[in-house]
């Protein structure tokens, strides 16, 4: 049986996969939204760039992955019967990584993350009705938390549904774990959270160019921030061998973990102090009295589409909430269950800033190799 996993083009759902080829052999499923098979290999190809040659894909891919060209957002995921049929039947656990994390559009958000992840537990439901299904898996968010200021929060205390969310990614993903409990009773499942994911702490090479903002944050001579606010920023790394350990483990401890550096967050002059001494710079001047009319400008900018200030702006109104709330997420559940805890991000954050900035935010993509064959339709 396989693992049936949406997302495994994203920069999180790769290092899944990967992990799950690597470590434990599994067979896999992969939804992938392409026009055709050779548009789904080499959108797997770049995603899977950061971690394996091409050779050990290319066997990868035709041993143990099976690739269904499908839409989460289309009834049945847009398979014919045939293929939908033979997913259920060879399907045994589920891990749900694909999401929109477009946190200004609410049409986007609830038709990938509501009615994407309504497909994925119908597709569950007939799997359990078939041959039974082993664990479903779902990557959240700590946003799910809502508003927040000046807190440590627990898993069991995320989820309030008196409280406002900052937008729609928010609202969408607790809604989302409203309806695997609702919807799955029957069947052991996991949700996990991470919080502000940011690099891997193993190496600066990325796939990850959502973080222009964090960069002009870096290069500013003065923030907003207050200093001594905590910043719950988590290396991919953690967070997928998190996922991929909970995942195969028969019995977890718990239904939902935090993936996050929780009491361990580092404040904002730490990772600006790390920076700018690894930079040779003069870290910057916190005047968070500033913060007000910094929103409104940001908030002005944001509407000049089409320009790259105008793009610098959105990323920034879309992240500043998350970079004042000054709240970290309690990660007691995973670091006791896997041994295991996240890698600070200043000892990493320089090299994830050098390889992006001297990048300008691109990876060096490697092509499909000429002489090679692709895997037949």
């Amino acid at each position: 049986m396989a693992t049936f996993i949406t997302g495994s083009t994203g920069y999180l759902g790769a290092h899944v996969a990967f992990g799950l080829l690597q470590s434990h052999s599994e067979n896999l499923n992969l939804l992938i939204r392409a026009k055709d098979r050779r548009e789904a290999e080499m959108k797997l190809w770049h995603a899977m760039q950061l971690h394996v040659d091409f050779p050990l894909f290319q066997h990868w891919l035709n041993s143990c992955i099976q690739i269904f060209l499908g839409d989460i957002t289309k009834p049945r995921f847009g398979l014919n019967n045939g293929d939908y049929d033979r997913l259920v039947k060879s399907t045994g656990a589920v891990l749900h990584c694909a999401a929109s994390l477009n946190r200004k559009s609410e049409k986007t958000c609830l038709n990938v993350n509501l009615r994407g992840t309504l497909e994925v537990l119908q597709l569950s439901r007939r799997i359990v009705s078939d041959h039974g299904l082993r664990r479903f898996s779902h990557v959240s968010t700590v946003a799910v938390a809502g508003i927040r200021s000046n807190e440590v929060v627990r898993e069991e205390e995320a989820i309030d549904w008196e409280r406002s969310d900052y937008d729609p990614y928010a609202r969408t993903k607790k809604f989302c774990e409203h309806m695997i409990r609702e919807l799955l009773p029957d069947v052991p499942f996991t949700i996990f959270r991470p919080s502000i994911v940011l690099g891997d702490s193993r190496h600066p090479e990325t796939t990850q160019f959502d973080m222009e903002a964090f960069v002009l944050l870096a290069r500013l001579p003065l923030l907003v921030l207050r200093p001594t606010d905590r910043l719950d920023i988590v290396p991919v790394d953690f967070v997928a061998e998190s996922i991929i350990k909970l995942h195969q483990k028969e019995k977890p401890l718990h239904d939902t973990y935090h993936l996050s550096s929780g009491l361990n967050s580092q404040t904002c002059r730490e990772i600006t102090d790390a920076l700018s001494a690894a930079r040779h710079k003069r870290g910057p001047i916190y005047f968070p009295l500033l913060l007000r009319p910094f929103s409104a400008a940001v908030n002005s900018l944001s509407n000049r589409r089409g320009t790259s200030v105008g793009y610098l702006a959105s990323l920034l109104k879309v992240f500043l909430p998350y970079l004042v709330w000054n709240t970290v997420f309690d990660n007691s559940r995973v670091v006791n269950e896997t041994g295991k805890t996240p890698a600070r991000f200043t000892d990493y954050c320089y090299p994830l800033y050098k390889f992006s900035t001297e990048n300008r935010f691109t990876y060096p993509y490697r092509e499909w190799p000429v002489a090679t064959e692709r895997t037949a339709s």
